[in-house]
């Protein structure tokens, strides 16, 4: 989404730290550069104005014209007002009390609110609670029957409710049904418009009023730029959010959205959707965003990623497999799957330093089907293949080829890298005394061990102190 500002704010930075010192005439002209580029981002013009003065303050200050790096200085004097403005820290969902409790979303039609809500009810599953989902849009057939199917896929209850009933008593129903069935989170789909009315705003305020939610999470469509933050600000004048949940946060929108919502409604950002799939949504953090945008990179969320999608008994084993340099093809198969629970590849690239300016050379772009083609490959091996490769003759591989849709030169390369990667943690496991990061196909890199992710986060945690 950021793609183009950063491009641009890296650009000045790039002309800042050709500067031995820093003037106040180089400090405005990158701040000429960087608010056209916020503008051109479709942010705030406030919010620009705001964040500009912020910044030309501290960057005239002996903050930086004293440093021995200004240049450096002025790009973490950007980063740290470019957190602030989204909100410096992230944000938690408040769902502590006694349950069920509720989280009522609301936002125009078109936003991804009822897909969310399924998103929703997978991550607060994820943390052992028991959600219901309840429809309470009535206006619209097909909301309620997205629902249930949406319910049904993720196996998450869906209460029964109909066209034509009162959406306050579908909620108090509903609170009723899950203090009886064991679920101690309703998350409410209320109804949207096409446009903001007087009617839809007082059943809103009416199922507020009686079903008294921790949570009212307004859903934005990120796509929409500042649309979406004039009608968040109508919606937190009438019924008083305490949050926003961006949508569509992987589009290809210019990202004015998110750095101007905060500012405009003083309610975080708490959430952000970043993909079609149903795991694709996760929580804000604004100076993981500030690394992004400034293209830092945000590695504690590639860490929780790995944390999540890595199975710790099987890291062990592999582990062990490894400095015995048992390391065989079925092993190489498990871990692309385990890439692949990651997510989207390109996404995930996203949070390494410095992508930013691979993205820019012509044609870069992680190959995903490749993953997915490896696999087959190995997948068309009988057991025996997989664990001894060196059995592996010209008939095997023209055998192996066409199970599985490659051709020979695809099942050559495969174990050609399969081999080369054998022989690099073979030698480095036993020079270095540590396992490194098995580097795969789409320059893809697994953690090394689940203490290493502990070790990241105690360090992320002491600097944050």
């Amino acid at each position: 989404m950021f793609e183009a500002l950063t491009e641009k704010l890296n650009s000045v930075f790039k002309t800042l730290r050709g500067h031995g010192t820093l003037s106040e005439k180089n400090i405005q002209d990158a701040l000429k550069e960087v608010r056209m580029s916020f503008l051109e981002a479709d942010v705030n013009y406030k919010v620009v104005k705001e964040f500009t003065d912020r910044v030309k303050e501290r960057a005239i200050g002996r903050e930086v014209m004293s440093s021995l790096t200004p240049g450096q200085q002025f790009i973490k004097i950007v980063h740290e007002e470019l957190a602030a403005i989204m909100g410096e820290s992230h944000q938690e969902l408040q769902l502590s009390g006694k349950p069920p409790i509720s989280v009522m979303l609301v936002g125009l039609q078109g936003s991804g609110k009822t897909t969310t809500i399924g998103k929703l009810g997978i991550l607060l599953r994820s943390k052992g609670r028991r959600p219901l989902l309840v429809p309470a849009d009535v206006y619209r057939p097909a909301a309620i029957d997205q629902l249930r199917t949406l319910g049904k896929q993720i196996e998450i209850p869906v209460f029964d409710s109909r066209v034509g009933q009162d959406p306050v008593q579908i909620c108090l129903d509903a609170k009723k049904f899950a203090d009886l069935n064991g679920q101690d989170i309703l998350i409410i789909d209320t109804a949207g418009r096409l446009h903001i009315d007087d009617q839809m705003m007082e059943e809103l305020d009416r199922i507020k009023a009686k079903i008294s939610p921790n949570e009212i999470l307004f859903v934005a469509d990120a796509m929409t730029g500042q649309d979406a933050v004039n009608v968040a600000k109508t919606f937190n004048d009438r019924l008083e959010i305490t949050g926003v949940i961006l949508t569509k946060m992987d589009g290809d929108a210019r990202g004015g959205a998110a750095l101007s919502i905060k500012s405009v409604t003083g309610k975080p950002i708490k959430l952000v959707g970043i993909g079609e799939k149903l795991n694709a949504l996760e929580p804000f953090h604004p100076d993981r965003m500030a690394n992004r945008i400034l293209d830092m990179g945000d590695v504690m969320t590639l860490i929780e990623k790995a944390e999540a999608a890595f199975d710790e008994k099987q890291a062990a084993i592999l582990e062990k497999k490894l400095r015995r340099n048992e390391f065989t093809l079925e092993d190489f198969r498990d871990q692309l799957r385990q890439v692949r629970k990651l997510g989207d590849l390109e996404q995930i690239m996203s949070l390494l330093p410095g992508m930013g300016k691979l993205k820019a050379l012509k044609g870069f772009k992680p190959n995903e089907n490749e993953l997915v083609k490896i696999e087959a490959i190995i997948d068309s091996m009988t057991n025996e293949e997989r664990r001894d490769h060196t059995i592996l003759n010209g008939n095997r591989r023209l055998r192996i080829a066409k199970g599985s849709g490659a051709n020979i030169q695809d099942v050559n390369n495969l174990l050609k890298n399969y081999v080369q990667a054998k022989k690099m943690i073979s030698s480095m496991s036993k020079s270095a005394g540590f396992l490194p990061s098995i580097n795969l196909p789409g320059k893809v890199g697994l953690p090394q061990t689940k203490k290493y992710i502990k070790d990241k986060k105690a360090k992320h945690k002491k600097k944050k102190r």
